[in-house]
């Protein structure tokens, strides 16, 4: 196997390891929730913790790696990874697990930029594209096996081993890394923007918490007091920002049409989706009683459905427009949430495949087009920088999308029927994912070749 081969199976390795690391624990958050007896709105922290790691630590991986070599950093992040990960398999407490989910998320995170530039340097031309698509075909691989397989252990094992079953594949990628990565000395690098990074987190962390406390019925007061030292955070960074001219989180970018509604469309499809499917696995197995691996198989429907838009949709894009393909994938999508309010009976599984399918189809088409959309506008410096504020904004719509629709389902009143509400939070959620058609018409005077 040549060099650029060996790197490209390290990196393809550790975004695998990270990706089922977003989707299997969410299987076994029902059991986590009992073995802990925490509420479901308390268990989106399995996620948002391991969100908040990808975060934090995003902005610092190419830094680290200017410093300590790419080799180290890759290897040292695997192995960190993997203690992560026996963490949560061991953990005692509810607030130990949240706390080794942030470590592993901020173990994953290193990975990731470096190991994606070290591969996309050594692959140009019509090469890189061959390299994308294998990158595509691990993130619709993961969420399709994750799930299931995620099920199968708890069903047959427990829920610690969901998190152990990490350790073997981390271990290899942290030897191959040390093995087949060519050592290069480390170097000088401008000092990151920290105060910007710790700002910029402090403000997602205090508003998921908010959002948290308040649909778990922790009261309004501390709910709301969450909320303004997030919002406070947030003015500090914008205050920070326009002192120092630049920071973690180029907020100038903003001013790209494209960019911001790319950034509204992700918050409306996959972090919607994100919420619903939680939400669902709660139903699944906890109303309608199925096990935890038949409730993973339904990802499996979702991942070839937007597998096949996601192609379509790079086929279609500069002759349909972004406007269309967006308006389509959010309908699609929405229509694939609305179905789940008819379910109500393990006998629904048609109806269950159907959902899942739409959503799929509907997800990867807008998902596909947003990405596609999100940078057009951008080269250069400033593509890397909107690059980070567009993985900044992917991991928050994750995370934001389980914390809103968690928090939507515990406000109901005491006296609604359980499965009444299950079904109302799903047809609010199917009209939340519809919200960013409203900005289209802004996005439809661009460019007519991209827009229309």
């Amino acid at each position: 196997m040549t060099y650029r081969y060996r790197v490209a199976t390290v990196f393809l390795l550790g975004f695998f390891i990270d990706c089922i690391n977003i989707f299997m624990p969410t299987v076994a958050l029902p059991t986590v929730t009992d073995a802990f007896a925490v509420g479901s709105a308390a268990s989106a922290w399995v996620g948002n913790a391991y969100m908040l790691g990808l975060t934090l630590v995003i902005p610092l991986s190419t830094w680290l790696a200017g410093r300590w070599g790419a080799r180290r950093v890759l290897a040292v992040s695997m192995l960190a990874f993997a203690v992560s990960a026996w963490g949560c398999g061991q953990a005692a407490s509810f607030a130990a697990l949240v706390s080794w989910r942030l470590a592993q998320g901020m173990a994953g995170g290193l990975l990731i930029p470096v190991g994606q530039a070290l591969t996309f340097d050594l692959f140009q031309g019509p090469e890189r594209a061959r390299v994308s698509t294998l990158v595509m075909a691990v993130a619709l691989l993961a969420p399709a096996l994750a799930p299931s397989l995620g099920g199968l252990i708890v069903d047959r094992y427990s829920w610690p081993w969901v998190f152990h079953a990490n350790l073997p594949l981390a271990l290899l990628t942290a030897l191959l890394a040390w093995a087949w990565i060519a050592k290069t000395p480390g170097n000088l690098q401008p000092r990151p923007d920290f105060k910007g990074l710790l700002l910029v987190s402090g403000a997602l962390a205090c508003l998921l918490l908010g959002l948290s406390l308040y649909g778990a019925d922790h009261g309004p007061l501390v709910s709301l007091a969450s909320l303004v030292a997030g919002v406070a955070c947030a003015l500090r960074y914008h205050r920070h920002y326009r002192r120092a001219g630049q920071g973690v989180i180029e907020l100038a970018l903003l001013g790209s049409v494209r960019l911001r509604v790319s950034m509204l469309v992700y918050h409306a499809i996959p972090g919607v989706f994100t919420g619903v499917n939680l939400l669902n696995i709660f139903y699944l197995q906890q109303v309608l009683h199925l096990s935890a691996q038949a409730s993973g198989l339904y990802l499996v429907v979702y991942a070839a459905g937007a597998c096949i838009a996601m192609l379509a949709a790079g086929r279609l894009y500069n002759r349909v427009g972004a406007c269309r393909l967006l308006l389509l994938g959010m309908g699609l999508h929405s229509l694939g949430i609305a179905l789940l309010v008819l379910v109500d009976s393990p006998m629904h599984s048609p109806l269950l495949i159907a959902a899942y399918g739409l959503m799929g189809v509907g997800g990867g088409m807008g998902a596909n087009a947003a990405q596609t959309t999100a940078l057009l506008d951008f080269s250069g410096e400033r593509m890397q920088q909107a690059s980070v504020l567009w993985n900044v904004n992917r991991q928050m719509a994750f995370s934001l999308g389980a914390t809103w629709l968690l928090m939507l389902f515990n406000l109901w009143p005491a006296g609604t029927d359980v499965l009444r509400a299950y079904h109302l939070t799903f047809a609010l959620a199917a009209v939340l994912g519809l919200l960013p058609a409203l900005c289209l018409r802004a996005l439809a005077l661009e460019h007519p070749r991209h827009a229309r």
